[in-house]
């Protein structure tokens, strides 16, 4: 229980963004009649939406520099990649899961460093 504590909102959020895309777009690709049933276009929203959600379980672990800030600007160009592969895809739900996870991502980065913590006895 402790573990689910620690994971930032702005992170779960964009977890359960990309989840939810990845529901979407396998509706679409597994589903008769959607009109895009085994495109691979659908097939790589699946992908996306299964590699941003997997960076956003990664996202708490990386500390502040250049490696997060890289990290983020490519969850940034997934997003709007897959949003984008949502209109394509006549999918104006994966749109809102992306639009969602985006929203996860800017409360994730607008919210404080975290600093040390020093007990007492670390003198």
């Amino acid at each position: 229980m402790q573990a689910l504590r620690s994971i930032p909102a702005g992170a779960a959020v964009l977890f359960s963004g990309a989840v939810a895309g990845s529901l979407i777009a396998l509706y679409g690709y597994l589903v008769p009649l959607t009109g895009v049933t085994g495109t691979k276009g659908a097939l790589l929203a699946v992908i996306v939406s299964v590699v941003i959600a997997l960076m956003a379980i990664a996202l708490p672990r990386l500390r502040p520099g250049a490696l997060r800030t890289s990290w983020l600007a490519v969850l940034v160009c997934l997003l709007a990649g897959n949003a984008f592969a949502g209109v394509l895809l006549h999918e104006p739900w994966l749109g809102i899961a992306m639009t969602g996870g985006l929203l996860g991502l800017i409360f994730d980065r607008g919210r404080p460093a975290r600093t040390a913590r020093h007990s007492p006895h670390d003198a």
